[in-house]
């Protein structure tokens, strides 16, 4: 019974974020369909940002990504690229591409404990571009050398695997500008770019993954990003701003000490320092999600490597929950007390012992003739029907704001791939995240093999 009252509690609790989502997509359509971006983009009003792009072995995509950045529609920025002691040749074609020279004496303003720096790189005809090269120290390590080095009051981490479309920065800021005191970060929304057309750093032609496993991730974050952050944004409950793409304010990111590092989940970890400072100090605050603002990111393409993300995932979710304990169920932590960590540690964090427990349990019950096996069957086609619903909501929601997936083949092979992931892959999920709980208490802080795929095979592939 305890399984059954579980798996209805978390269903009312989706569809009620999912509710959350639907009443914003007014706003979320008028804003996507905004025409006066150029006028912005050109605007002195707009508040200046460092691009950070933390960068482990990326020699695969790195040019097309800075090249990317490097164009988009924004007035004032610069690109930081750190590179975490890359192994591959990621430093020396970033060094040949743009023609970087070393510089004897670079200028580092913040003071964020990191990894020794060996050098900074820079050329004059490309004013806005630094490469750093340093010690590998993970990720967090990477975006808080980035930071010391900023000369800008806005960051923004962005995955060197990911392309934004030319228009994503000044969509989020246009979303910071509507009130720059109180928003302290703003997500962007997050899409799988395996299968679509890249060329010179941009997405030419929208297409989904040829691919099984890309093409069900591709559900996933429409659910997670639609049909999710929307939602508990409305109630200034997100728990994370994804390390694919977020602005940050970054007095306040240094005011918590920065990127936690030696450990993965740094995305999640910054956004609940800065719910915690905020509310601790009595600041009023918003942290917000831009879904307009979109990144495109390549997807694992294989188990194994989709696997180790995954389980990298769980470790980081528990480990964030563990630490913040303290947080949950305190109503001095407001929304995020009392509704996103509680919500976070039963029905994320512990979800896969109480869907395997309860499961046991009924089948349990069939065994021994405590219930009927149709039961069983119906308990199992609701749960289905209701998980279907909720990735159809948010295909619904895509349909109405942004239609980036035109072609009606498109659509009948999400609707598709919306069922069949309850077949096996919703299962893994479950499996990955104990996997991921078993590293924790192992003292596992490996990131996982991952492996990139040049964009210009994802051209030929399209």
């Amino acid at each position: 019974m305890v399984a059954i009252y579980y798996v209805m509690i978390v269903n009312v609790l989706y569809f009620a974020i999912l509710l959350f989502s639907f009443m914003n997509i007014g706003s979320i359509f008028r804003r996507a369909s905004f025409s006066k971006y150029n006028t912005l983009s050109g605007s002195e009003l707009v508040p200046s940002v460092s691009l950070l792009v933390p960068s482990y072995n990326e020699e695969l995509t790195i040019i097309e990504n800075v090249r990317c950045l490097m164009t988009l529609n924004y007035p004032t920025y610069e690109v930081i690229v750190i590179n975490d002691g890359s192994s591959d040749e990621t430093l020396d074609v970033l060094i040949k591409e743009y023609g970087l020279q070393r510089i004897s004496n670079p200028e580092f303003r913040g003071t964020i404990n990191t990894k020794k720096v060996r050098g900074v790189y820079y050329n004059e005809q490309y004013p806005h571009l630094f490469v750093i090269d340093k010690e590998n120290g993970g990720k967090a390590d990477s975006l808080n050398a980035g930071i010391n080095m900023s000369r800008y009051p806005l960051i923004s981490s962005i995955d060197a695997d990911s392309l934004l479309e030319k228009d994503a920065l000044i969509r989020m800021a246009r979303m910071y500008m509507e009130n720059p005191e109180e928003t302290v970060a703003v997500g962007g929304d997050v899409r799988i770019a395996n299968g679509c057309v890249i060329e010179n750093g941009a997405v030419k032609n929208v297409s989904l993954p040829r691919r099984m496993w890309p093409m069900f991730q591709s559900i996933e974050y429409l659910k997670a990003f639609l049909g999710g952050r929307i939602g508990w944004s409305h109630i200034n409950g997100l728990i994370i701003v994804s390390g694919a793409f977020g602005l940050f304010r970054k007095d306040y990111v240094i005011a918590v000490g920065g990127y936690r590092g030696g450990y993965p989940g740094e995305d999640m970890n910054i956004i609940i320092k800065l719910h915690r400072y905020m509310l601790e100090n009595k600041i009023r605050y918003r942290i917000a999600f831009c879904p307009e603002a979109v990144c495109w990111t390549q997807a694992p393409d294989s188990y194994h490597i989709l696997s180790n993300q995954r389980k990298r995932w769980g470790r980081g979710n528990l480990k964030n929950m563990i630490e913040n304990r303290d947080m949950v169920f305190n109503p001095k932590y407001k929304t995020m007390g009392m509704m996103t960590m509680p919500y976070n540690v039963i029905f994320e964090a512990l979800n896969p012992y109480i869907r395997i427990t309860g499961l046991l349990a009924l089948i349990g019950y069939v065994l021994l003739d405590m219930t009927n096996w149709q039961i069983l069957v119906v308990f199992g086609l609701v749960n289905l029907l209701s998980g279907y619903l909720l990735s159809v909501g948010a295909l619904i929601l895509e349909e109405m704001a942004f239609r980036r997936y035109n072609k009606l083949s498109d659509l009948v092979k999400m609707l598709l791939f919306s069922a069949l992931k309850f077949v096996g892959y919703h299962q893994l999920g479950v499996l990955w995240r104990v996997q991921g709980h078993i590293q924790y208490l192992q003292n596992n802080n490996s990131w996982g093999t991952m492996t990139r795929q040049s964009w210009k095979d994802e051209k030929k592939a399209a």
